[in-house]
């Protein structure tokens, strides 16, 4: 695979074509946790296999950690042999949501894991439908492997250097939540509204096109460049509701070129458990 970022689909259809290539549809909708895996079973990439966001790709529920904890490293290794996945193997993951839910977190577990040959599906099964590729329905199973991964937390930031670094310029805070509830005016999920003093907004969203693909490399690369400022690449470090659609902001950064951002993985909802931890409302300055 040539791509470590995004793929096309009929780059994805020759890969299929050409041997063996692992993809997982990773459909997911917060409201309704059973609807990904319901539209799987109707219809799907063929040979796809099935990553449910809150069953494989996190890892229960502990106080500070956010809505969605990273999955321990023998219940990853688990899903992935259950999947037939090997360390040759090409890996493509896919959605609806362009990418947010939750194929970019696959993609980013899966190179927390050390795995640099994984793309997503730029586009999603949409952009797979208007190929005019085909679909198939029911159940997928591979033959199961045995591996073992660990992922690397460098990649991974605490509440703890967000707390030490507040106010601190050299560090890039970029909150990928929607405007409203960045601002504060909303919060249809988490106990209080607003964002951490000193975050950027970036909504994921801004990543895409009008046809729900990610923008050309360059238009990403300059609009996550004014954000940066003189700050590298690496001084960036990403956050949403609870560091799933944050991985969407890091793929980008990663697809423009501009490579080692982290993800403050607990992200807000893990954030506004401690009480004591300050809030900002409005607009950045």
């Amino acid at each position: 695979m040539n791509s470590q970022t995004l793929i096309d689909p009929h780059a994805l259809a020759a890969l299929q074509r050409d041997g063996d290539v692992l993809v997982v549809d990773c459909r997911f909708e917060l409201s309704d946790p059973g609807r990904g895996e319901r539209a799987w079973l109707e219809g799907h990439v063929p040979g796809a296999v099935y990553a449910h966001l809150e069953r494989d790709l996190s890892g229960p529920q502990q106080p500070g950690l956010g809505r969605h904890p990273l999955p321990g490293d023998a219940a990853f290794s688990a899903t992935l042999s259950r999947w037939g996945w090997r360390p040759d193997l090409d890996v493509v993951a896919y959605d609806e949501a362009g990418g947010a839910l939750a194929a970019a977190r696959l993609w980013w577990l899966l190179r927390l894991a050390g795995q640099r040959r994984v793309a997503v599906l730029d586009g999603g099964l949409a952009a797979w439908r208007a190929a005019g590729l085909p679909l198939e329905t029911g159940q997928v199973v591979r033959e199961p492997s045995a591996v073992h991964v660990a992922l690397d937390h460098s990649g991974v930031v605490g509440a703890g250097e967000i707390e030490q670094r507040l106010g601190d310029p050299a560090q890039a805070l970029l909150d990928a939540r929607g405007a409203p509830r960045y601002r504060g005016e909303v919060e249809p999920i988490d106990p209080a509204a607003g964002h951490v003093p000193g975050a950027l907004n970036r909504p994921f969203t801004e990543n895409l096109d009008a046809d729900g693909r990610f923008k050309p490399r360059e238009a990403l690369r300059a609009e996550f460049s004014a954000l940066l400022g003189e700050r590298p690449a690496s001084a960036a470090v990403h956050m949403c509701g609870s560091g799933v659609t944050a991985c969407h902001n890091l793929l980008a950064m990663e697809h423009a070129g501009l490579a080692g951002s982290r993800i403050y993985a607990p992200s807000w909802s893990g954030w506004v458990a401690d009480p004591a931890h300050p809030v900002a409302t409005g607009a950045a300055p």
